[in-house]
């Protein structure tokens, strides 16, 4: 009989927490996990179906994040605000598996975090006992890893397709132009829905912090580790007005007069283990519903006037593969949809 893996979910009543949560019911019975403990900052005692109606697996009530007890569970996720990861890191660190899908431990370098995030990191000696867990490309490091950072969402959505492109010297490594939109949940249970849904006007959309968006250093970072040249781009999030999904269009230079034949052949054989990993091409049409309440990044490149030129389209459900679902991925070892 397969072990049964103990987990706990610290932050279970955010919009991350409930998707990891349901995720994790959903797969329970196959994968033989027990759900030990659900914490939250100011909910206790209440049932986690309260907070969302899909779950229907009878779980432990919520308490609060700071009653956790390390011996009665083996992994521990910990979707939590940056700045409020670490000190639960610090506690736990060494006593348990952690996957955290904070911000806290995803970048090398604490200044860059510090000026990053406006804030001093409180245990930048750990930063290096995390492993960046974009899983399809650092499956091998995450299997053997004791501590595991979950990428950001508009991260996962850049570097999947990037990052191969990069290997293999296909798209150059200056002026790429990134335009990303994302469903309102990345923004957080706190994001004033108003801005969007304002009952005088008609549905919103806008672009936020795009000369200082806190998930650049980390994109810059991740793709400098597969190039031998700065990385110079540009990134322009956007908020839409629906509650999940994420596109990224990318612009890119190439480097010779590549086909889209031979682009794709290229991504698909860098993904060719990974079948939630999906290349689109001709006819196939690539939106927010192929990839909503899965795992899946869909990518698709489309020519550009300029023979120079390509677009990339590359699309992920931002509270799936861009969070919970690939924290799921990293504890299991494996690829999940």
């Amino acid at each position: 009989m397969q072990k049964s893996i103990k987990v706990a979910v610290l932050g279970s009543t955010g919009y991350v927490g409930l998707e990891l949560v349901y995720l994790l019911s959903l797969i329970s019975k196959k994968e033989n996990i027990i759900i030990n403990f659900l914490g939250s900052e100011n909910s206790v005692d209440e049932k986690i179906n309260n907070f969302d109606q899909r779950i229907k697996k009878k779980l432990p009530r919520t308490k609060l994040n700071s009653e956790f007890a390390v011996n009665d569970s083996e992994i521990l996720f910990l979707a939590l605000p940056h700045k409020v990861s670490q000190e639960y890191v610090k506690k736990f660190i060494g006593k348990i598996k952690i996957i955290d899908l904070s911000a806290d431990f995803r970048l090398d370098d604490e200044e860059i975090y510090n000026q990053n995030y406006d804030t001093q990191h409180s245990c930048p000696n750990l930063l290096n006992d995390f492993v960046y867990g974009l899983f399809e490309v650092n499956h091998k490091q995450i299997s053997n890893a004791k501590n595991i950072a979950v990428p950001g969402c508009y991260p996962t959505s850049i570097l999947i397709p990037l990052i191969p492109l990069l290997k293999e010297n296909i798209i150059k490594n200056s002026n790429i132009i990134i335009d990303s939109k994302s469903g309102y949940s990345g923004a957080g249970k706190n994001f004033d829905k108003n801005n969007i849904f304002n009952p005088e006007y008609d549905l919103n959309f806008y672009n936020y912090n795009p000369y200082e968006h806190r998930h650049v250093c980390e994109i810059k970072q991740e793709l400098e580790k597969f190039t031998s040249k700065e990385i110079e781009f540009s990134f322009n999030p956007h908020i839409l007005p629906i509650f999940r999904g994420m596109m990224s269009s990318i612009y890119c230079d190439i480097n010779n007069q590549y086909t889209l034949d031979q682009i794709n052949s290229s991504l698909s054989k860098f993904y060719k283990d990974y079948k939630n990993i999906e290349i689109y091409s001709g006819d196939q049409r690539a939106d927010f519903n192929c990839v909503q309440n899965t795992n899946k990044c869909i990518i698709k490149i489309f020519k550009h006037y300029s023979k120079s030129k390509i677009t990339i389209v590359s699309l992920i459900d931002n509270l799936n593969k861009g969070a919970a679902g690939q924290a799921i991925q990293c504890m299991l070892g494996m690829q999940r949809n």
